[in-house]
């Protein structure tokens, strides 16, 4: 499939930015990600039997309440000044308008991985989030069949992927001219001020011991209802209390990929689990649901090179740091005298990484938020895709946990080294819960 850009263009508020919103200022936790973009791809049928230039109007439609949702969210309209602040200048979102020559059920037959990235208004390794760069990209495109995949990247020093939902479904109810207008709530900076960039400098030196140079290779995994039910039972009867199932697929997905390092290198690294925790539940504010921020923290669990990896083990491993970034932890974040708490955690990560050899997978679960309800009119989407690595040749190992449309099952995207990732992809145990990369139109 061909997919051709038919425009570029700027969308900007509909109404401009009061003078005394010009500078946006970044939370503490805004420094906590190095990479660039929040990336996402919502994929709608064609239920009305539609013709192109049908959907050609409806692409017009898009653009009239992105404008309208720009001026409530008027930070994603401007650009980067720096990791500090953001310019509210009113420049608009980089609005792409796309022609896929084919057809998007034929597509979501068997999705071409090296296809989902030109969906995107560019493709991973192209970095615009520098100084005076946009917040905001967005790429609309239009299937011959009339079926419409919508794909953007937004910078991640301004949001995460709760964040990004909450703008999605602000600009949803736009388009459907809802009564329920979404207000974001952009108080993060006063309630987690960041003064200056010392922990931008810390995760930075941090990171660059994670990154790995090779080839990338991203594969989906899916679970059933039934096989995360069977996962947890497996987990349970050795002594796993009550886990989540981000807690259960975490665990088995890194006991795995120890198994297939180990017989990558010949033997076994300790191994670290790190887990993006969501603190907007943690946090004592009805609004934070709402929260424009990175409202995140790490979480990490370490598997030693002389432990042996078993499933209850590792889940319960998880659950407890996880638990560890707590209401308590938050609260003592918050303030000008917040850094101590970070600087502690933070000093706790380091200790990790400093230990060699050592295999780091990082987790991140967009579970539960709500993606597959996005519906600008023309019903729910019928997939929605993530990050895509394939053939970027410095990378995190990256796995990302998302709902699959129905029945409460869950997709991995998962992205690790090419030889590493052929021998996971046979893991036994793995595949006795999860389906390695299924046509999307199988979950219906």
């Amino acid at each position: 499939m061909e997919v051709e850009i038919l425009s570029k263009e700027s969308i900007k508020p509909s109404s401009p930015t009061p003078n005394h919103l010009k500078t946006f200022n970044l939370c503490i936790f805004d420094q906590l990600i190095i990479t660039p973009y929040v990336q996402i791809i919502l994929y709608y049928p064609n239920h009305n039997d539609d013709n192109i230039f049908q959907a050609l109007q409806r692409s017009l439609a898009l653009k009239k309440s992105l404008s309208k949702t720009l001026t409530q969210f008027y930070p994603l309209a401007g650009t980067i000044t720096n990791n500090l602040s953001i310019d509210c200048n009113d420049v608009g979102a980089n609005y792409v308008l796309a022609l896929v020559h084919g057809r998007l059920d034929g597509f979501l037959r068997n999705p071409d991985y090296g296809l989902i990235n030109k969906f995107l208004p560019f493709e991973p390794g192209v970095d615009e989030s520098r100084a005076g760069g946009r917040v905001t990209h967005v790429q609309v495109n239009i299937f011959k069949c009339g079926g419409i995949a919508i794909g953007l990247c937004v910078s991640h020093k301004i949001l995460d992927g709760a964040a990004l939902f909450t703008f999605l479904k602000g600009w949803a109810n736009m388009a459907c001219g809802s009564k329920e207008v979404i207000y974001p709530n952009l108080c993060a900076p006063s309630i987690f001020p960041a003064k200056s960039l010392w922990l931008r400098d810390i995760i930075n030196v941090l990171s660059q011991s994670l990154v790995k140079e090779g080839k990338c290779v991203t594969k989906r995994f899916i679970f059933s209802s039934n096989a995360i039910a069977m996962l947890k039972t497996e987990a349970g009867r050795n002594g796993a209390q009550h886990p989540t199932r981000v807690e259960v697929i975490s665990a088995l997905i890194w006991k795995c990929a120890i198994a297939a390092s180990k017989q990558t290198f010949g033997s076994q690294k300790t191994s670290q689990l790190t887990h993006i925790v969501n603190l907007r539940r943690k946090l004592a504010t009805n609004m934070s649901k709402d929260m424009i921020c990175n409202m995140i923290w790490i979480s990490n669990a370490v598997c030693k090179a002389s432990d042996e990896p078993t499933l209850h083990g590792l889940v319960n491993t998880v659950h407890e740091s996880i638990a560890r970034i707590d209401n308590e932890f938050v609260r003592k974040s918050q303030g000008d005298e917040g850094y101590v708490e970070l600087r502690k955690s933070i000093q706790e990560s380091g200790d990790i990484v400093s230990i060699k050899p050592l295999d780091n997978y990082t987790f991140t679960s967009w579970c539960n938020m709500g993606f597959y309800d996005i519906d600008f009119g023309w019903g729910k989407p019928s997939w929605v895709s993530g990050y895509i690595g394939d053939g970027v040749p410095m990378f995190m190992n990256l796995v990302t946990l998302m709902d699959t449309k129905c029945g409460g099952g869950t997709e991995a995207w998962v992205s690790l080294d090419e030889e590493e990732m052929k021998v996971l992809q046979c893991n036994q145990e793995l595949l006795a819960y999860a389906t390695l990369d299924p046509s999307p139109l199988a979950s219906k």
